[in-house]
Order: structure tokens, then C-alpha cells, then sequence
């Protein structure tokens, strides 16, 4: 399916209703508008890479491209912010691993033993990293997830000074941010922050806690 496919269904399938492209930012006062606008810039934005962002009922999963649709990124329940951070993986996963299920991630469900949350933990900094660059960019909150409610807890102490670490490396040196990561903060910025892009003193590890 080409670009302009892809855009074609998505305006049948998938657009939100509540705002176009000449809504503002500022005008969406709740979290379902806000859904609705990065819903449908993002979709604009990278309409080139055949993709997708689309509100999921369920569980996140991204689904690859086949000759009859877009791929698309699903997030969970409808919330901005796992909005942001499925993004955050199609970002950091890069052209091979979009064309796999689930961007070729091996996930163990909630319940993991110690050793796996240590794995999952390691996978995760990066990718909450950039969503957190996506969420300051959004003027939204931010909190870490370390999503293993009924297994081992994990440090979360040292996995919150990892994000953090990590948000620092990115901003020294912005060339470090996964391409299309960078490409949307840019955009973000440009249309929430008037252009403003984000600088380190922005980021707390305070506030983590």
C-alpha cells in the first residue's frame, strides 16, 4: 500500500472526529481531544513510513504493514500517555524490526520473576526516556512504569535514575535521539511550545518520586 493509501484509509478508519488540523493545541482541554490532535498529526506527520497511530481497547501492540493496510501502532485504553510511549518504541525499533509483530520484542506478561523484570528493566530506559522528551514536549506529566504489578517490584529507585540518566544523555547530545524520535519532538515543540525546543533544566529527577 503507498503513502497516500495508507492516509486515505486512515481517513476512513481510524482520524478522530473531536479536532482537525487547525485545532490548537491549547484548545484540547481533556485528555480524549489531546488524544484525538496527536492522533492525527502524528498520522500526518509520518504518513511517508506507512503507519498509524490508533486508540486500542486492550493491551498496546503494533501490527506490520501488509499489502492491504498500514501498519499501526496500538495503544492501550485510549490514555495519552501509552500513546506516547508505544511511540517511543516504533521510534527506537528502526525499519528492520517495524516490519516484525510487535517490532520483534520479547515481552513476558505481568507476574515476572525477578531476573525478567531486571530484563525488562534494561529494555525499558531508553524507550521511557523518549517518551518522557515526548511528554515535556506536550507540556504533560511524566511517570515511570515499571508494569509488573503482581511480580517482583524491581528496583525502581535505580530504574528511575537509569530514565533519567539516560533523558540527560539524550538532550547533551541530541544526535543520540532516534531519528524519527527527534523529528516529533521537533514537530511537538513547534506547535505546543511555540517553537521552544526542550532543554535539560526542564527535566527533575525529583520528579520521579
Amino acid at each position: 500500500m503507498s503513502p497516500l493509501q495508507a492516509q486515505n484509509r486512515l481517513q476512513t478508519t481510524s482520524s478522530p472526529r473531536s479536532v482537525s488540523l487547525q485545532t490548537a493545541w491549547s484548545t484540547c482541554i481533556d485528555e480524549h481531544a489531546q488524544v484525538d490532535w496527536l492522533i492525527l498529526h502524528f498520522n500526518r506527520w509520518f504518513s511517508h513510513y506507512n503507519v498509524i497511530l490508533v486508540r486500542g481497547e486492550h493491551e498496546p501492540e503494533y501490527f506490520p504493514a501488509t499489502d492491504t493496510q498500514p501498519a499501526r501502532i496500538q495503544f492501550a485504553h485510549g490514555f495519552f500517555n501509552s500513546a506516547l510511549h508505544e511511540i517511543s518504541h516504533w521510534c527506537i525499533a528502526g525499519a528492520q524490526r517495524r516490519t516484525l509483530p510487535d517490532l520483534g520484542y520479547w515481552y513476558a506478561p505481568d507476574g515476572r520473576t525477578a531476573e525478567q523484570q531486571r530484563l525488562f528493566e534494561q529494555v525499558e530506559v531508553k524507550p521511557q526516556a523518549l517518551e518522557w522528551l515526548f511528554a515535556q514536549a506536550c507540556l504533560r506529566p511524566f511517570r515511570v512504569s515499571l508494569d509488573n504489578l503482581t511480580g517482583a517490584a524491581g528496583n525502581g529507585t535505580l530504574f528511575k535514575d537509569h530514565v533519567f540518566a539516560q533523558v540527560q544523555r539524550y538532550l547533551a547530545e541530541p544526535t543520540s535521539i532516534p531519528k524519527d524520535g527527534l523529528t516529533l519532538i521537533q514537530h511537538l515543540c513547534d506547535e505546543i511550545r511555540a517553537g521552544k525546543m526542550l532543554h535539560n533544566n526542564e527535566f527533575s529527577r525529583q520528579t520521579l518520586d
